[in-house]
């Protein structure tokens, strides 16, 4: 700003300083912080998305990206929000803390109003300030760690269950089918280690904890962490990273004979766990999940009509980031602007807006009343509900 400052003074020599110092807070202010591009009350409402395009995570990008524009589509269609037309911009998170920050960057300098993304925790973590200087409330469809929660910025809602709403599930469902011996393995980020030491503290008695093993993501042989996590001898084994290292752990524990059973998180809930796996060795895995569109009791119609609009079938995640912009537009309508602390305040008001996962109302920490996980396993190849848990 310093720049722009410099050639408005010499354009206008009789403006004052304080007036142009005005103009500079106009310009770059939202109402909850400073900075990021232009932004009006007449455009169209700009949302941002942060998901990954690239990377090991890349199959998620596209499932996130069309659901969204599933829902700006369909919004536009009926007149906008408040007689403005919605924008859905995109960028690349690649699960990576670098990515995504520069992808926060070049959406807050495209004005965006409301961000709507956030796949992998530890890329979002560091655009959590990002948005929240330049005024910009996010809305979370995916990312979930604890930490998110833990910074405790008024800008922040996550539309997906917390880890520690997961990792109680996941405790409800071990003790369901009888686990006594639990092993948890993690890919240290923050999102797997925040599901597994939430998960460890909760393994005291039966069942109880048989051991801990963190793996370093982007490798192809993890033999030597399978091999340390069975000399616990555990029944039941959690592993709390994403499909890419997931699939082939699995893979390695039942070439090394282990034959217990194996359930992941939900960043490891996509087909192509299954395909890396393989299926004989994938068969009967069991997952901590929140809705996909296949276990959404009468989503037939909104399935047919994304298969029709993209091309492919809807995957995980998509209609979390579908039912994030539809919760954008609701706060936006009842702002009756995109200020963002109107929109704050807005978010914070709603009371029973229906989301695929059931009535919408946040707590206080800006996270869901219920997390909605459930318990998925692979059958004949393909990632099928197991249990409501209700």
């Amino acid at each position: 700003m310093t720049s722009f400052l410099t050639r408005r003074l010499s354009r206008v020599a009789l403006v004052g300083t304080a007036a142009v110092a005005a103009m500079l807070l106009s310009a770059c202010g939202n109402g909850l912080g400073s900075g990021g591009g232009e932004k009006s009350d007449d455009g169209p409402i700009v949302l941002g998305m942060l998901t990954p395009l690239s990377g090991s995570s890349s199959a998620i990008g596209p499932y996130m990206k069309n659901g969204a524009q599933l829902a700006v589509d369909e919004l536009n269609a009926k007149g906008g929000v408040n007689g403005r037309k919605l924008e859905l911009k995109v960028e690349d998170e690649a699960c990576d803390a670098k990515s995504a920050t520069a992808g926060a960057n070049k959406l807050v300098t495209a004005g965006v109003n409301i961000s709507v993304g956030g796949y992998c925790s530890g890329a979002t973590l560091p655009t959590l300030p990002i948005f929240e200087k330049a005024g910009v409330p996010m809305l979370i469809p995916a990312a979930n760690s604890n930490e998110l929660v833990a910074q405790h910025k008024k800008n922040v809602f996550l539309i997906n269950g917390t880890g520690a709403q997961q990792s109680d599930s996941a405790i409800k469902f071990m003790k369901k089918v009888g686990a006594t011996k639990v092993a948890l393995m993690d890919d240290n980020t923050s999102y797997s280690k925040d599901i597994a030491d939430t998960t460890a503290k909760l393994l005291t008695g039966s069942p109880a904890l048989a051991g801990r093993e963190s793996v370093t993501a982007g490798e192809s042989d993890y033999s030597a962490n399978v091999n340390a996590i069975l000399k616990g001898q555990p029944d039941f084994i959690y592993w709390t990273g994403y499909y890419q290292e997931g699939g082939l752990i699995i893979r390695q524990l039942r070439q090394a004979g282990y034959n217990g059973k194996i359930m992941v998180a939900d960043g490891s809930v996509d087909q192509k766990l299954v395909d890396i796996a393989g299926p004989e060795a994938a068969a009967g895995v069991f997952a901590t999940m929140t809705q996909t569109p296949e276990t959404i009791q009468g989503a037939e119609k909104w399935i047919a009509d994304y298969t029709s609009k993209f091309g492919a079938a809807p995957g995980p995640y998509s209609t979390q980031a579908y039912d994030a912009v539809r919760v954008a537009a609701e706060a936006v309508t009842k702002a009756g602007s995109t200020d963002g602390d109107a929109v704050i305040k807005a978010l914070e008001g709603i009371d029973g807006f229906q989301l695929f996962s059931g009535p919408l109302k946040f707590t206080p920490d800006h996270t869901l009343s219920s997390g909605g996980f459930q318990i998925l396993t692979v059958e004949n190849g393909k990632i099928v509900l197991e249990d409501t848990l209700q």
